[in-house]
């Protein structure tokens, strides 16, 4: 659970909060329910290369991890931090429809490159306003976010459908409607105000700020990028390779929905298990099951294997994810919420962006045994995590148990 600070006192959340912020988590996750699995196949059927695919698709990502943390930091200072979302989710729309016209290497990898950078802070954004009702009004957080993972689901499914009934050109349509509701939602997403509590000077005390250079929180960051990026070879050829393995597209589109299914049922959960595991419990489980999961890949598991390995997706990000959120609260005062949340968007962005070019000589040299040098990455990560939690202040001061009770 994250714990509520500064709870308002008489004072409730805004009225349909719950329900917008779930409905704001929705609309970006659309996109990515398409993009993800079957934008690499919309790369393939234009006969791009395993390296051009690979460049492709980590070239934005390095935009969006310079873009994103400017974006969140002058959110942090706006009046309504949702007005954000009305600009990105515009651009980014335009943006996909201008990959209607792109269908060589240079004028794909500048378009998507922009997309890349314009629909950056749209979900950082989002999560810093539902963050800060979690603090305010004591909401769960796991209700509200869960419900981007079943739009993620929906969407995936529905993709998988149209493709493989008119092929991989129904990509773009489907990607352009996401972005179509991302406007939509973004002028309904909840106004709450600016997060500098009533009665604090314009400019953040200088104070807050030490928070986000503590040694536990960034070799934690560090280190969950890490191991988060060694899904890079998963989202860039997975798709592909189960196409070549006979799939269908209805198939491909249930073994990335299981995997966000999974996701979605520790969402459900997060609050019962917040009650009996801590957050670097989470994060290490998770973790570690990551490093079990990239060795068991390259077997030929058939489509049931298949979806069993992809239901590990619950522990290899969402364990991960809920409990870097726990962390994050624990460690930031909410007026710089947006920033901390860039600050893990960069890091993650970073690392994933530099995975995946590798990932495009890895595979074209190693195949399958690729996923071998991904669970060394997780193993990598798993090493910083466990740094990060011996390098918390309250344990190097006493020697004991810290007050992570989060």
């Amino acid at each position: 659970m994250i714990p509520v600070q500064n709870l308002s006192r008489g004072e409730g959340a805004p009225p349909r909060f719950r329900l917008l912020s779930a409905l704001s988590y929705c609309a970006p996750l659309l996109v990515n329910g398409v993009a993800l699995p079957f934008f690499p196949v919309w790369l393939a059927l234009h006969k791009f290369t395993d390296h051009e695919i690979g460049l492709i698709l980590a070239v934005p990502m390095i935009v969006r991890v310079l873009v994103a943390p400017i974006v969140a930091m002058y959110a942090d200072r706006m009046k309504e931090r949702a007005d954000v979302l009305l600009f990105s989710g515009g651009l980014s729309l335009l943006t996909a429809i201008a990959l209607y016209w792109t269908t060589t290497f240079w004028p794909v990898l500048i378009v998507y490159t922009i997309q890349g950078g314009t629909f950056s802070p749209y979900i950082p954004v989002v999560e810093s306003i539902v963050i800060s009702g979690v603090r305010r009004w004591g909401l769960d957080y796991g209700s509200m976010r869960v419900w981007g993972s079943i739009a993620f689901i929906v969407s995936t499914l529905i993709g998988g459908q149209l493709i493989g009934r008119w092929g991989g050109e129904m990509v773009l349509p489907v990607m352009i409607f996401g972005f179509v509701m991302t406007m939509v939602m973004a002028m309904y997403c909840p106004r709450i105000g600016p997060t500098r509590r009533r009665g604090t000077p314009v400019d953040i005390p200088a104070a807050t700020g030490s928070s986000l250079r503590q040694p536990h929180l960034l070799v934690l960051l560090l280190g969950v990028a890490i191991q988060q990026s060694s899904h890079a070879l998963l989202y860039t050829f997975a798709s592909i390779y189960w196409r070549d393995l006979g799939f269908s597209g209805t198939e491909i589109a249930v073994l990335w929905s299981a995997g966000v299914a999974a996701e979605v049922t520790v969402f459900f959960l997060s609050r019962r298990l917040s009650r009996r595991f801590d957050a670097w419990t989470l994060i290490r489980f998770g973790a570690g099951v990551c490093i079990c999961r990239w060795i068991l890949f390259p077997l030929h598991w058939g489509f049931v294997g298949f979806f069993l390995l992809q239901c590990l997706h619950a522990f290899s990000f969402a364990f991960v994810h809920t409990g870097v959120q726990r962390r994050i609260v624990a460690s930031v005062q909410e007026t710089q919420e947006s920033s901390a949340q860039g600050a893990y968007f960069f890091y993650n962005g970073m690392f994933m962006a530099l995975m995946t070019i590798a990932s495009g000589y890895i595979y074209a040299i190693l195949g399958l045994a690729s996923y071998y040098v991904m669970a060394t990455a997780a193993l990598l990560g798993l090493g910083l995590i466990i740094v990060a939690y011996y390098l918390q202040p309250q344990r190097l001061a006493s020697g004991g148990q810290t007050s992570d009770a989060v």
